[in-house]
Order: structure tokens, then C-alpha cells, then sequence
């Protein structure tokens, strides 16, 4: 499969680092508030989350919408580009769990069986066979 530096680049430019992935990850089941992330993203420093927020939101990958004015507070939540991510964080935990200490892979909930990732040609209508891997390119 032929690398796309520059695409690589750009993302990882978006959402290139541990704590931005964190807390796409924690955002996937819905609008949080600071304090929720704070806890949801175990580790994190308030200033690194902060930071964090504003570059996801600049990026367009979240959006804060305010509930409070006085002191101002919001709820960050995905935009449609953050929830995009969802499959790229599935690979990253499934090659994690397969490579890392510890984690489980996503599984099927109806045999248990750990599931795998395969490219999929929606024109076509088919999975892409590792062997067409040459013919594969990013957007």
C-alpha cells in the first residue's frame, strides 16, 4: 500500500497527539462538560486539556457550545469531522490491543468474536482483497 505523506501530515497535524485521541475517544458517546473530560481522559493536566479544546475546536474536529455566561462554560461535543474519526480510532485500538499490553480489540457482540478491519469499495460494492493492496490509495 503506497504512504501519503502528506495526508499523514495533516492529520496527524489535527489530531496527531495522545491527548487529542483521548478525548475524540471520550467525546463519542456525547456532549461533555471540562470537568467530565477532566475525568473521563485520566491523566490529563487542566492546561494540556484546555489546550487541547481549543486546537480540537479551531481544527474543527469539536465544537463548544456555551451554557453559562458568567463564569463562561461550555459542553464540547464532535462535530460531524470528529465523528469521522470514530473508524480511525477502532484500527488504532484494535493494532493496540493486538500489539500493546493489555486492551481488548473491538469485538462482535452477538458471537464474541474480535473483529477485523477490511477496505471496502462502496462503487463496487465489495471488500478489497489484501492482494489489490498496490491499487489502494487515500483520499
Amino acid at each position: 500500500m503506497a504512504r501519503m505523506p502528506d495526508s499523514l501530515d495533516a492529520a496527524l497535524a489535527q489530531v496527531g497527539d495522545r491527548w487529542s485521541l483521548r478525548l475524540i475517544d471520550a467525546l463519542l458517546s456525547g456532549p461533555r462538560r471540562f470537568n467530565e473530560l477532566q475525568q473521563d481522559v485520566e491523566g490529563i493536566a487542566t492546561n494540556v486539556l484546555s489546550q487541547r479544546l481549543k486546537h480540537l475546536e479551531r481544527a474543527g474536529v469539536i465544537v463548544a457550545r456555551p451554557y453559562s455566561g458568567r463564569p463562561p462554560r461550555y459542553t464540547y461535543e464532535l462535530t460531524e469531522t470528529g465523528r469521522e474519526l470514530a473508524g480511525a480510532l477502532v484500527l488504532l485500538t484494535q493494532w493496540g490491543a493486538r500489539h500493546g499490553e493489555g486492551g481488548d480489540a473491538p469485538h462482535h457482540a452477538a458471537c464474541g468474536t474480535s473483529l477485523e478491519p477490511r477496505w471496502f469499495c462502496p462503487t463496487c460494492e465489495r471488500v478489497v482483497d489484501d492482494d489489490e493492496g498496490d491499487a489502494l490509495h487515500y483520499a
